[in-house]
């Protein structure tokens, strides 16, 4: 049997909840959601080569790391 790997604080009836909510969503408010998400003052997204994305996981583990000391 295939042991599942979650992530902390998650499982399998999480998993199940988060895709039961994306699939029954309509597109209006797919929409919606993600114009809100790009909106937000806390984050940002940016565009980057794929090929750096291991780099910036690495420094954002590493400050979050940081952060937490």
């Amino acid at each position: 049997m295939k042991r599942k790997h979650f992530p902390p604080g998650w499982d399998e009836e999480r998993v199940r909840r988060v895709l039961s909510h994306y699939e029954r969503q309509t597109d209006e408010k797919a929409t919606a959601e993600d114009e809100t998400a790009f909106k937000s003052k806390k984050r940002a997204v940016i565009e980057v080569p794929i090929e750096l994305i291991p780099v910036i996981r690495e420094m954002i583990a590493q400050y979050q790391v940081a952060a937490r000391a």
